[in-house]
């Protein structure tokens, strides 16, 4: 079995919402490095939100506040993260990431390199 495994995507029109899933045994375990990514074809992998070790709240990239919000269920071991209001820019591949060595602390997490194990992707399509 997959270690990470990302659920919840699919075909949406503009305007809705919808909420992704991603299922960690072990691997999503309290104060964890985890991240959601996306990529749209043709473009790179960029982080969206996420939890860093000894954190006090979840982080997002620039722009993504304001519609995302991601949220951890450690008793379920799964990292979510919720989509509102969803644009046709939005579509892409949506990947969860956990960085088992915590070395989000010292690194950014917003770069891929921080993270050692992947998921393999929830598709996501917004249409206008």
């Amino acid at each position: 079995q997959a270690p990470l495994v990302e659920s919840g995507g699919g075909s949406v029109e503009t305007g809705m919402s919808l909420t992704l899933a991603c299922v960690g045994s072990g691997y999503i375990v309290r104060d964890s490095c985890m991240a959601w990514f996306r990529q749209a074809p043709g473009q790179a992998r960029a982080a969206v939100a996420g939890f860093t070790s000894g954190a006090v709240g979840p982080k997002y990239a620039d722009s993504m506040k304001d519609r995302f919000t991601v949220s951890q269920d450690i008793a379920k071991s799964t990292l979510y993260l919720h989509l509102f209001n969803v644009m046709p820019a939005d579509s892409a591949m949506y990947y969860c990431a956990v960085d088992r060595a915590r070395n989000c602390r010292y690194r950014d997490w917003k770069r891929i390199t921080t993270y050692d194990t992947w998921g393999q992707g929830t598709q996501v399509t917004v249409s206008s």
